[in-house]
């Protein structure tokens, strides 16, 4: 009995352990690059940005760094019209490494 005990115990605390490293912030779940394509024709031109554009960029505001490491959607986040498409919706662009 004793030895089922310790044995519950120690699966009990792998999985209370490794729980933490399996939940995402909320931030995270949100994160979708794909939001960034409606912000696309405003970065790569003059055009100002839609309120759709600016709906969507407000929601991954949180993810930007992570996006502009992103292998379809990175490379325009890194272009200059990202960040004034951003100024523009009043989304902070963060300084990414």
């Amino acid at each position: 009995m004793e030895a089922t005990q310790r044995c519950f115990m120690v699966v009990f605390m792998v999985l209370v352990l490794s729980a933490g490293h399996l939940q995402q912030t909320e931030a995270q779940r949100r994160c979708n690059a794909v939001e960034v394509s409606w912000c696309l024709e405003s970065i790569v031109t003059n055009i100002p940005p839609s309120r759709e554009c600016c709906r969507r960029l407000k929601g991954q505001e949180a993810c930007l760094c992570r996006e502009t490491h992103d292998p379809t959607f990175g490379g325009y986040l890194r272009l200059p019209g990202a960040k004034r498409v951003a100024a523009a919706c009043g989304v902070n662009f963060p300084e990414c490494n």
